[in-house]
């Protein structure tokens, strides 16, 4: 903020703030006595697109004509051109006019707020005070005078360090499986019998132990059976035929085991046995299913009792029904469930890189895509991610890899295209946030936050995208919220551009672009914002060293005003 207090000898000063004396316009100057005014910022600081401009000024007592007006307008001078903000009006108490009056007696405050569009050129630049009065058909025209020098900008500094998401691959080399089937028993046995291991899944079961037993791609990892009883006998006696089914199975399956020569069968803890005794749930399962005649009683009468063995009777009380139920019911209950866990190791990273470069149909779409990880070409990396496209054509990732890549290349309306191309086959949060990229990078931030909101799932990156937009916008707050976490160049800036210099100085010597030309630029405002000299010429110093035009850049900025006289770069 600047303050002024002076003399007024010769011209009209203070943003519009006009006295007279007695004789009118021509007089006015010779009457004005000390004038205060404030300008802030100062200098003035591009935000977003504009730079705005706030005044607070003060009319004295008899200060202004009675019959006098006066037009003031702030205005940037540069090399080229001016830029005007909007014209303030103010008349006396007489004046025939309908602008803001101010009493020739007590004087009056007044306020002013307002904003242009940036332009370059305002970086060196004046703020001067245009002043026109009238009175009656007399009028002057007052000598500018300067308000406040020059535009920092700052904000301007800010990296395109946007991140562009690719569709990652769910590609697992050694992915986990299992392998089910059911040994049915008569009621009170737990014999496995041959009837019930020649049912279609217990087939299938063997075929596969035999089979995989052979393939050194399968590693069986453990049996779990869970044994059951049907409801119907005495509870300790169903609790004893669980476990002893649960036993049988077990016996069974490791002389499958056996003939196959499968090793895991016989380490320790390779079966676990969960017999559970009465299968109610199962019972209930099975009767919802059922078209028996009297099956909403018996679901009645499961809810209503929670005693096991009167429930059971309740059930055998229903004579004709429960012939029904035992035929078609407890049958299927008496069994023990058999689920063989076991994994598949895939294919090696070489088998995989010399797949996708003689074979590439016979790689599934997680191959061909983690394929693209395994080279750091991006020529190759395009070869392949072209190839899942052209495979596997109903996966969104293929498109948008692409795009990825063109991106990478600066192929900005290629990218595009491919982002789209993807989001048709399947409308997804990453080729949403990188559309949201190419819409900011075209100039267009409201499709771009549109597009970023899309994308949100698709991971933190997107709101550090965001985050830049917010930049753009002037939105530093939101920045600074959308960019926590993140130890980029952008983030300190944004972070001081909020006011906290010293959280800037930190994330900014977490980042990687600390020892860049602009890292130590930055790192320069950062000293000048916290009065530390040497700071700023070191880091100054530095700069220039890696990027010699940044030594004209600094003789201009704003920021470094205080240290010009002092600076040798």
């Amino acid at each position: 903020m600047k303050k002024h207090v002076f003399k007024v000898t010769a011209y009209i000063v203070a943003f519009g703030l006009l006295a007279v004396g007695c004789g009118g316009l021509g007089k006015m100057q010779k009457t004005m006595e000390d004038v205060k005014y404030d300008v802030s910022p100062d200098p003035l600081i591009v935000q977003g697109d504009s730079v705005d401009l706030n005044i607070n000024g003060q009319f004295p007592p008899k200060y202004f004509h009675k019959k006098a007006m006066v037009e003031a307008t702030p205005t940037l001078v540069y090399d080229g051109g001016e830029t005007p903000y909007e014209t303030a009006f103010y008349q006396g108490e007489d004046y025939a006019g309908n602008y803001s009056v101010i009493p020739y007696e007590s004087g009056k405050s007044i306020t002013y707020s307002n904003k242009v569009a940036y332009d370059p050129a305002m970086e060196s630049s004046k703020l001067m005070l245009k002043i026109l009065g009238r009175q009656g058909k007399k009028e002057a025209e007052f000598d500018p005078y300067e308000l406040a020098v020059g535009v920092i900008t700052t904000p301007y500094l800010m990296m395109s360090d946007d991140k562009v998401l690719l569709g990652d691959d769910a590609f697992q080399r050694v992915t986990s499986h299992s392998e089910s089937a059911d040994i049915n028993y008569l009621v009170n046995s737990s014999s496995v019998r041959g009837s019930a291991t020649n049912a279609d899944d217990v087939k299938a079961m063997r075929t596969f132990m035999k089979d995989a037993s052979k393939n050194e791609d399968y590693t069986f990892r453990g049996m779990t059976i869970e044994a059951y009883a049907s409801p119907e006998g005495e509870l300790t006696l169903n609790e004893d035929l669980a476990s002893e089914r649960a036993e049988s199975a077990q016996k069974w399956n490791q002389g499958e085991m056996k003939r196959n020569k499968s090793e895991e069968a016989s380490a320790e803890g390779f079966y676990n046995l969960v017999p559970k005794g009465e299968d109610w749930d199962g019972f209930k399962t099975a009767m919802e299913a059922s078209d028996i005649e009297d099956k909403e009683l018996i679901l009645r009468i499961l809810t209503m009792y929670s005693d096991l063995s009167k429930r059971e009777q309740e059930i055998k009380n229903l004579a004709a029904t429960y012939v029904e139920v035992a035929e078609k019911i407890l049958p299927e209950l008496r069994r023990a469930e058999m689920t063989l866990n076991y994994e598949i190791t895939g294919k090696s990273d070489e088998e995989i890189t010399a797949l996708s470069k003689t074979n590439p149909d016979t790689l599934n779409v997680e191959e061909i895509l983690f394929a693209a990880t395994l080279t750091t070409d991006m020529n190759e990396q395009l070869r392949i991610y072209k190839e899942t496209e052209r495979i596997h054509t109903g996966d969104w990732r293929g498109a948008n890899n692409v795009g990825y890549i063109y991106m990478m290349q600066n192929k900005l309306a290629d990218a595009e295209t491919q982002f789209n191309k993807a989001n048709s086959i399947e409308d997804n949060p990453v080729s949403n946030n990188n559309l949201g990229i190419v819409a900011r990078l075209k100039g267009d931030r409201g499709t771009a936050s549109s597009m970023y909101k899309k994308g949100m799932s698709a991971g933190p990156e997107v709101k550090y995208n965001l985050g830049i937009v917010n930049i753009q916008n002037g939105d530093y707050s939101s920045a600074n919220s959308n960019m926590s976490g993140n130890n980029t160049f952008n983030a300190a800036l944004v972070k001081m551009l909020g006011g906290d210099a010293e959280g800037a100085k930190r994330i900014l010597n977490d980042s990687p672009e600390k020892d860049t030309a602009l890292g130590h630029y930055l790192m320069a405002i950062i000293g000048a914002r916290t009065g530390n000299g040497e700071m700023v010429s070191n880091e100054l110093k530095a700069a220039v060293a890696e990027d010699g035009t940044l030594k004209d850049k600094a003789m201009k900025d704003l920021e470094f005003r205080a240290y010009w006289d002092t600076l040798s770069l």
